[in-house]
């Protein structure tokens, strides 16, 4: 791995001030999520990443307590990234299938965000501490809240409307994502069948289906209470 000539300067230098200590831990984010795009998850070693970077391991551990405090500051920065970049590419007026498409695409186009938002739940906030799980569950709210308010515009839905439609679309990406975990068949040979079974279950098509759906769902159900 390669770290950026910046990143390793400000890693190196030695941080006594809040300013300095602030860029030696932004400088090891960088590292570290170059890094976890090289290796994965279960392969992340908090060790190999102090080798790489030139810190002591322990140095590592003041500025993230565990590998998965780690994480989760790489997944709410995935978060806020990913959430502006589909925010930039939505416009007023959009069909649900457009918003569905551009949701699954920008958010599969991060390399690190959807690794992560998969394992947040069952892996990656069992192992924080409540404070920075509270601060990090504030930063999601934030984001919730955001999204919201651009999914109402393009898909004229009201606030509430627009909550419940980004709230079920995280999940349902979460579900998709977890689909593509298994391993590659793509260049194997395999017989029709298995390869029409393994289309049907492509996380894309189904992903978009099942949201278009529940977008639209969410949609009569406000029609037929009015």
């Amino acid at each position: 791995m390669e770290t950026p000539m910046s990143s390793v300067v400000a890693i190196n230098q030695r941080a006594r001030s809040a300013a300095q200590k602030a860029l030696r831990r932004h400088a090891v984010l960088e590292a570290a999520e170059t890094y976890f795009l090289e290796v994965g998850y279960e392969a992340f070693s908090m060790s190999k990443l102090a080798k790489n970077i030139g810190l002591a391991k322990g140095t590592l551990y003041l500025y993230f307590q565990t590998r998965e405090e780690l994480f989760l500051t790489l997944y709410e920065q995935s978060l806020i990234r990913w959430s502006q970049v589909f925010i930039d590419h939505l416009s007023d007026a959009m069909t649900s299938k457009v918003y569905s498409q551009i949701l699954f695409s920008t958010a599969s186009a991060d390399g690190t965000f959807l690794p992560l938002l998969i394992r947040l739940e069952h892996m990656i906030e069992h192992n924080v501490a409540i404070p920075r799980l509270i601060s990090s569950k504030k930063v999601f709210i934030n984001q919730v809240e955001a999204l919201a308010a651009a999914t109402s515009i393009s898909l004229s839905l009201s606030e509430a409307q627009a909550i419940e439609v980004v709230k079920t679309m995280g999940v349902l990406l979460i579900g998709a994502a977890q689909g593509d975990q298994g391993p590659s068949l793509d260049h194997e040979e395999l017989p029709e069948d298995v390869q029409n079974l393994i289309a049907s279950f492509s996380s894309e098509p189904l992903f978009i289906k099942n949201a278009v759906r529940i977008i639209e769902g969410i949609r009569t159900e406000a029609v037929s209470k009015i």
